[in-house]
């Protein structure tokens, strides 16, 4: 029997379809992508450049690929479900990488867009020269997590035409959607694992001034039940300092577990890594000399970002973030006992196998 491997592709080909779901109740409406393994008829398809999706991720960006063949036909289930929530300013495909190792693994994945604090909305907000402030932002905290089990709600549902298992849930998200992950996880019960990516929720830098920790206030980690939490950080993250992520580790309830990427910043999350940091540190340079105390830190904090090129590559974030994440899920969330035995092992170890250097959080 092989040995289990969390790092390598899984055994299923990967299909994804876009659905749009409404909440009468908060009359809100998103769109969601929906990835999961795919009919054994689409095998090969979803890393072949001829068939597997291109998308735009903003309306005037070039195409991209991601390893799924849009609208296959389906594997039949159940399956366990995963929910990811996007960061802020974010959209929901902004971790393909993730999502479709995943669902190669036998997950369905489902990604939602937070409408109102996607790319394109801050975007349209910065243009029109008035960004969220703190009213918007405890919006979007209320907002955020009802939009995660809402998602889940219509997943049990069948409107994602796929068979869920109701008992075997988990959640992940990058950055506000790390955050999104731990509040939701504290008012779902469904949710049966965590693993959030350098999620916010933590002290804040002081020079960011004092509406800058509404997040951490916002959080509630006093969960009446234990469920295990893998965080993965990054050692240089310019936005959310380790600091931040070491005292949300300390506050989690239960069993939890914590590692460093070292030589990383805040973007190696997110696909296509080197890009998006440079592209964030070269907005953060058009943006010198905006006005207010906390832009003129927040821009400062951008300006002392090294580049791509001195950062780890984007793919030691990906083996870290696809392996330890599929091997907390498969633990926690299918109980696989040599999951179990995987993930107990000493990590640092683990990676550095793989010639990926982490520490412990």
């Amino acid at each position: 029997m092989p040995s289990y491997d969390p790092f390598e592709r899984g055994p299923s080909p990967v299909g994804t379809r876009t659905i749009e779901l409404h909440d009468a109740s908060r009359d809100r409406t998103l769109p969601v992508d929906v990835w999961y393994p795919a009919a054994e008829k689409h095998r090969g398809e979803d890393q072949d450049d001829a068939t597997r999706d291109r998308y735009k991720p903003l309306p005037m960006a070039p195409e991209v690929s991601q390893d799924a063949v849009r609208d296959a036909a389906a594997a039949e289930g159940p399956f366990p479900l995963v929910v990811f929530s996007h960061g802020f300013g974010g959209e929901r495909r902004q971790s393909t990488h993730l999502c479709t190792h995943l669902a190669s693994h036998g997950y369905v994945v489902a990604a939602m867009d937070h409408v109102g604090n996607t790319t394109t909305d801050m975007m349209q907000m910065q243009m029109s020269g008035t960004p969220p402030d703190v009213n918007l932002i405890h919006t979007f905290i209320g907002d955020r997590p009802g939009d995660a089990s809402f998602v889940i709600d219509r997943l049990l549902a069948g409107d994602a035409g796929l068979e869920i298992d109701p008992d075997r849930i988990g959640m992940s998200g990058h950055s506000f959607g790390g955050w999104t992950t731990l509040a939701t996880t504290g008012r779902d019960r469904r949710i049966r694992a965590a693993l959030p990516l350098a999620p916010a929720g933590g002290k804040v830098r002081e020079s960011l001034g004092p509406d800058a920790g509404v997040m951490r206030d916002a959080l509630d980690l006093g969960w009446d039940r234990d469920v295990p939490t893998l965080y993965l950080t990054a050692e240089f993250d310019t936005l959310l300092p380790l600091e931040g992520m070491r005292e949300l580790q300390e506050r989690t309830p239960g069993t939890r577990k914590g590692v460093v990427l070292l030589d990383s910043d805040h973007f190696h999350f997110c696909d296509r890594a080197e890009q998006t940091h440079d592209m964030f540190k070269m907005l953060g340079a058009m943006m010198a000399g905006a006005s207010g105390d906390a832009a003129e830190a927040v821009t400062g904090l951008i300006g002392q970002m090294k580049t791509s090129a001195e950062l780890c590559p984007g793919a030691h974030a990906y083996a870290m973030t696809c392996g330890l994440g599929l091997a907390h899920l498969d633990a926690h969330v299918r109980e696989l006992a040599e999951a179990v035995a995987f993930i107990a092992q000493d990590l640092k170890q683990v990676m550095a196998e793989r010639g990926v250097s982490v520490e412990p959080l």
